[in-house]
């Protein structure tokens, strides 16, 4: 699970630095590639050879906004063949907002939580879903 990197998007600086911090003090070991804005992110998905294990996105953003970034990849028949699961982390939350997301064929939407120990357990759990779960992306991951 180690070699597939987790790619994070957030325009905001406290909220990336809280996501780094979260995920060292989680000792996960995945190389953290963040982004300030989506069409940064869509640039290097485009380039990258490293297969993300997912990537966490923000909705509200300046420039490419989170929903506007997952339009594109899903359009783009290579990018969507790579099979990223895409993950949304938002501060907002309304239905339309979240229908939008799920008609993307996104993977989660999950509210950022109110506290330090609240995005502990998020995150946690969300690495350890995808770590067990199979997708193209990490096919044989766990053959145990």
């Amino acid at each position: 699970m180690e070699n597939y990197p987790i790619i994070i998007i957030d325009d905001d600086d406290e909220d990336l630095e809280l996501l780094t911090e979260a995920f060292k003090e989680l000792q996960v070991k995945n190389e953290l590639l963040c982004f300030k804005e989506g069409g940064s992110a869509l640039k290097f998905l485009k380039n990258s050879q490293p297969q993300p294990l997912f990537i966490l996105c923000d909705v509200n953003m300046n420039t490419v906004g989170g929903l506007e970034l997952r339009e594109m990849l899903h359009k783009d028949e290579h990018l969507r063949m790579k099979c990223i699961p895409f993950l949304f982390l938002s501060t907002t939350g309304n239905r339309k907002e979240i229908a939008n997301a799920y008609s993307l064929s996104v993977q989660g939407y999950f509210r950022k939580p109110g506290t330090y120990l609240e995005m502990l357990s998020l995150l946690k759990c969300i690495i350890e879903y995808w770590g067990w779960c199979q997708h193209p992306n990490t096919q044989g991951l766990r053959d145990d």
